[in-house]
């Protein structure tokens, strides 16, 4: 809901009463989010991989290897959400990390033979979850576009708010 949708009442002013949680664009979103992870968890089971190491190994199966604050950044987490899910992916044998020669202070991780290989076991997830959504092919890119575009304008906005109140 934008801040001119005036489908639904105000809220935030003295006696009006306030938005029900289904009006709630940020409920609508995250039941959306919990509907689409929850869909992955019985396919990604199936590997023995839990949705956020499935993120990690697609960067990986993308680029081959990454510098953890590549991965980091890419997948929008902190380093703290990021190193636990790199360690049970090294002891799974899927990924190795190393330190890069000509700059020891770079962690890379980089995938190993059983990695690599476990991306022929994955093609069928992005389908059965286009599968699950119901969405025709533009309908599923436009909802991809919107989703980038909130997510760039919330950053965007919240980063100049941070700058702001830092200034005051």
């Amino acid at each position: 809901m934008s801040h001119d949708d005036t489908s639904a009442p105000a809220t935030g002013h003295p006696g009006e009463p306030p938005l029900p949680l289904e009006d709630h664009f940020c409920f609508t979103l995250y039941a959306a989010s919990r509907a689409v992870t929850g869909a992955y968890r019985p396919l990604l089971d199936e590997l023995g991989l839990t949705y956020p190491q499935y993120l990690v190994m697609v960067v990986l199966w993308q680029h081959g290897t990454a510098p953890v604050k590549d991965l980091v950044a890419a997948l929008q987490l902190d380093y703290g959400t990021v190193t636990p899910l790199i360690k049970r992916l090294e002891a799974n044998g899927w990924i190795k990390r190393q330190r890069r020669a000509d700059d020891e202070r770079v962690v890379e991780v980089a995938l190993t033979a059983e990695g690599a290989a476990l991306s022929r076991n994955i093609r069928a997830v992005p389908l059965a979850i286009g599968d699950a959504m119901g969405l025709t092919p533009e309908e599923f890119r436009t909802a991809q576009d919107l989703l980038r575009r909130l997510t760039a304008n919330v950053l965007h906005h919240t980063s100049g708010a941070e700058r702001t109140a830092a200034a005051s």
